[in-house]
This record gives C-alpha cells, structure tokens and sequence, in this order.
C-alpha cells in the first residue's frame, strides 16, 4: 500500500472508530428508551459529563487506562472494542471495496449489526428500532449495489423473514416453547434485504454451525444436557458480515465442485 492509500486507509479507520463511538451510545441507550442525543456522554458511575478532550475514540480510554478523570472508576472495556471493531469494519471494507457506495452502505450495515450484536448479548432483545428500519434500508441500498438488484432484494427479504418464522413455529409445535424470538426473524429479514437470498442461505449454514459449535462447548460447560439458550441474533449478525467478505466466492468454489464451471 503506498502512502496515500496508507494515510486514507488511516483516516477511514478513525471515521469508523468515530462512528463506534456513537454506536456505543445506541447499545447503551437504545433498549432503555433513552434519548441518542440528550444527555451528552457522561461517566457511568458518577454522571460527570465527559469532556471532548477525554472523548477520542481509543486514544481516550488508553490514556486515561479505562477510568474516569474524575471519579477513577472503571470504564467497561466495552467501549473500547465496539470502537476498535467499528474502526476494523471500516478500514476491511475500504480494503475489499475502496472508496465506493459499496463502502457506505456495508459499513452502514455493519454498524446496525454490530449494535446488534452487542444488544442482544445484554439483553436477549433485537430492538425493532434498528431492524424495521434497516429492511427499508436494505431494499433501499439495492438501488446503490452492482450485485443486489431491487428484485433479489425483496426476495431475499422474504425467504429470510420466512425461513426463521417456520423454524420458530415448527420448534414451538415440536417442543412446546419459544426457541427463536420474533427479533431473529426480523433481523434475517433485514440481512436478506442487504445480501438477497445467496446471503440468507449463506448467513443461515454458517450462523447455524458456529451457533452449534458454541452450544455444545456451553453443554459441556455447564454441563446442561442441552439446556443452556444462547442468543442467535449474534451468530446471525457475524454470518451476514463474513458472507460480504467471502460468502461468494465461498458459494461459486461449492457450485464448481458439485456441478463443474458455472
């Protein structure tokens, strides 16, 4: 990489570490009912407002060593990595798709899924605020994507929404209780919005087997029989992420072994 792509791979790393910073808000806020906007960023344990100065994305907490200048308590580590990883998304995505509307939509996209990624995680909900939304988004963005038409938009919209809501009624019928929330099934919905239905396919066997591996780890752990619920929504959420990466060439490598040159 020569130095103006080095340095502009830089400045789009701090624009998506930036942003991470916002997206630390959203989690927080987000499934209390907050306001995104009032009151400005304070310290968790003692509300002092934090000051622009002690508010730079990474660059902040390291040097205040993940406390707050004034009452010393410690920051959760969390906000640290949602910038890091906000960044991270920003500088791979600038790297697979340069400076292009690719770019914008996908790290518009990452954003809402690593929100929630995170949410879910706390709460075991998929907030409606960021899913409803984003299938509008989705179907909007396959006006800007070269490999999303509107058509296959809606059609992965569909079988993604519908795949999930026949497996969540076919789990309650067989089990007698809720397995997958009404969040996991608008979430799918909104990646198939995104990807069409190469990317529902795509985020379903490869959520589906990491989903299974950390279940059976948890099993073991806990040594539940098969008890311990896990939130899907995450495994989802980093499905989705990988296909943009390399979930096509990963199907046309499956496609030319079963079938030959296509």
């Amino acid at each position: 990489m020569n130095m103006p792509n080095a340095i502009l791979a830089l400045w789009v790393f701090a624009v998506g570490a930036a942003v991470g910073s916002f997206l630390n808000v959203c989690i927080v806020r987000l499934p209390k009912g907050l306001s995104l906007v009032k009151p400005g960023s304070h310290c968790p344990s003692c509300q002092s407002p934090i000051r622009f100065y002690d508010n730079i994305p990474l660059l902040s907490y390291l040097i205040l060593r993940g406390k707050c200048r004034k009452c010393k308590a410690s920051i959760s580590p969390r906000y640290f990595l949602v910038e890091g990883l906000s960044g991270l998304n920003g500088l791979a995505l600038f790297r697979t798709f340069g400076l292009s509307p690719e770019l914008l939509v996908y790290f518009i996209f990452f954003s809402a899924l690593l929100v929630i990624i995170f949410i879910d995680l706390d709460t075991w909900t998929i907030p409606d605020l960021i899913t409803l939304p984003g299938i509008v988004a989705g179907v909007a963005a396959s006006f800007l994507l070269p490999n999303v038409n509107l058509w296959q938009s809606l059609l992965g919209l569909l079988a993604g929404g519908g795949v999930l809501f026949l497996v969540a009624m076919g789990y309650q019928l067989l089990r007698k209780r809720e397995g997958m929330g009404g969040g996991d099934i608008k979430l799918l919905a909104m990646i198939g919005a995104f990807l069409g239905l190469p990317g529902v396919i795509y985020t379903l066997f490869a959520s589906s087997l990491a989903g299974s591996l950390v279940g059976v780890l948890f099993m073991f752990r806990d040594k539940s029989g098969g008890g311990t619920k896990i939130p899907f929504g995450p495994f989802l959420a980093l499905g989705a992420m990988t296909y943009v990466f390399w979930g096509p060439p990963l199907i046309h490598w499956y496609l030319y072994r079963l079938t030959g040159p296509v």
